[in-house]
């Protein structure tokens, strides 16, 4: 007959090898869902991507106009430029130290 510590270690092996095979089954469906969900995300940050490109190429002529008419303005009127400018400068440095 086998001793009682015989026995609770061939029970502990067995154990151990059932939770090894549990955990190599648990890693793979990890690592398959990992992989579905990288490959969503990377097909929905493709997406945005191509739409917001889409919409910058159709804007692209409307802003190049905008800003020959923002330059024209500026070189005809350089004191109000420099207001402006030192004004967006003021805002955004007031924004930057209030977060501190």
């Amino acid at each position: 007959m086998a001793s009682f510590s015989t026995l609770s270690d061939i029970d502990l092996d067995r154990q151990v090898a059932a939770l090894t095979k549990e955990l190599a089954s648990l890693k793979r469906a990890v690592a398959r869902r990992g992989g579905a969900y990288y490959e969503d995300g990377r097909d929905a940050a493709f997406d945005t991507y191509s739409d917001l490109a889409g919409r910058l190429r159709d804007a692209m002529p409307a802003l190049r106009k905008q800003g020959r008419v923002i330059e024209r303005s500026a070189r005809d009127h350089p004191a109000a430029a420099a207001a402006v400018g030192l004004v967006v400068l003021g805002l955004v440095a007031s924004l930057l130290f209030s977060r501190r």
